[in-house]
């Protein structure tokens, strides 16, 4: 009996370490398939690696057949990603006044709507029964996820357009007062507060303990996650206005200097570095050590550890949004391309290939935002929910 407790706790042990290392997106032990998975903020985890790694469902085979299942509308519209926890989706609006709104995930029935500021650029973060938002007039706001009901506000001193990241029960967000924050989850109370000396409009990655930040002083900054202590800071040639991406014991990061750059995540060093002379790269997604990002006319897959071109995807017109990964399914919003014969809309291309396997146009209120996909479901934009015709 002790012999099975003592395998039983270590074979605990090897699951957490492996989700905390961010080793490939692809899980070593696989959820029961009645478990329903969550993308429960941006780019799917703390780590922001864009990559679900538990999607059974959606492949390569049956990613063709999505169709519409649902669709919804707002006024005000919105900027962000969704979020899906246990069942539901939640959204964000901007405009002047900035609403949280809860839909059934599968049905699209409307389960409550919640008045909590103004306008929201970034996406929602769930956990822990709470959603997360940063709003135009400074305030984060943790709101029930189950009634929508406002539990706590933290007021910064200007307005919030990063998305939270919450991670071991603290909610990281930057402000445009120049200041990082870390709150207790539950409470919203202050545990620390970093001085960046700018805006900051990306969201932190929080991996391994440590808080990583891209900012618009050129630099990438990792901190203590507990403490907000300077671990180490690189410099890039230009604003840094996307998010991190963490995998494998690298930073992944994106700078309008025109480069994606991949960094030691425990010492900063440069690994390798990326050059996108065609436009500005956007958040970098990462499964099974390729990353993928969009910049200027192209998509990209390089190799995550040297940086080397796995394919590249043109697009004649239009760019493209940030790209999200799940089950070998690639999911990004494209432009229009002759070429490839696409039009504006979404598309799922073949990971490995950057084949397109499935696309749908014609998406109101499409602002460029990267899709969430749990469940055998994709949702983006306005908001759209594409199933399989069985589900």
């Amino acid at each position: 009996m002790k012999i099975q407790r003592t395998l039983f706790l270590s074979l605990i042990v090897l699951i957490a370490s492996l989700a905390e290392a961010q080793i490939p997106c692809t899980p070593a032990i696989m959820p029961p398939a009645t478990l329903s998975v969550n993308w429960s903020q941006f780019f799917y985890d703390s780590a922001h690696t864009g990559c679900n790694p538990y999607e059974s469902i959606l492949s390569t085979a049956t990613v063709g057949n999505l169709t519409l299942k649902w669709s919804s509308s707002f006024g005000d519209g919105l900027h962000s990603s969704p979020a899906v926890a246990n069942g539901v989706l939640y959204v964000a609006t901007d405009g002047n006044q900035g609403y949280v709104i809860a839909f059934n995930a599968t049905t699209g029935q409307q389960l409550w709507s919640t008045l909590v500021g103004g306008g929201i650029l970034g996406s929602p973060a769930v956990a822990n029964g709470l959603v997360y938002v940063g709003t135009q007039l400074g305030n984060l706001a943790a709101i029930s996820a189950n009634t929508g009901e406002l539990i706590w506000n933290y007021w910064t001193g200007e307005q919030i357009i990063a998305s939270p990241t919450v991670a071991n029960g603290v909610v990281y967000i930057g402000s445009y007062d120049h200041y990082l924050y870390a709150l207790n989850a539950a409470t919203g109370a202050l545990k620390w507060k970093y001085a960046i000396g700018t805006v900051v409009y990306a969201s932190v990655a929080v991996a391994n303990g440590v808080v990583y930040a891209g900012i618009d002083d050129h630099n990438v900054y990792a901190l203590d996650a507990n403490t907000g202590t300077l671990l180490w800071q690189f410099t890039t040639g230009n604003y840094v206005e996307t998010s991190p991406a963490v995998a494998n014991g690298i930073v992944y990061i994106a700078s309008d200097d025109n480069n994606v750059y991949a960094l030691n995540a425990h010492t900063g060093a440069q690994i390798w570095k990326f050059p996108t002379p065609g436009g500005f790269p956007s958040a970098v997604a990462i499964s099974r050590g390729v990353v993928y990002f969009a910049a200027g006319q192209d998509l990209y897959a390089l190799n995550g550890s040297t940086g080397k071109i796995v394919w590249d995807h043109y697009i004649d017109y239009g760019g493209a949004g940030s790209p999200v990964v799940a089950n070998g399914v690639l999911y990004v919003q494209l432009g229009f391309d002759m070429n490839h014969q696409d039009q504006d809309g979404l598309y799922a291309l073949d990971a490995n290939t950057g084949n397109i396997l499935w696309e749908y146009y014609k998406l109101d209120g499409f602002w460029s935002d990267s899709a969430a996909v749990a469940n055998g479901m994709v949702y983006i934009g306005y908001v759209y929910a594409f199933g399989l015709p069985n589900q």
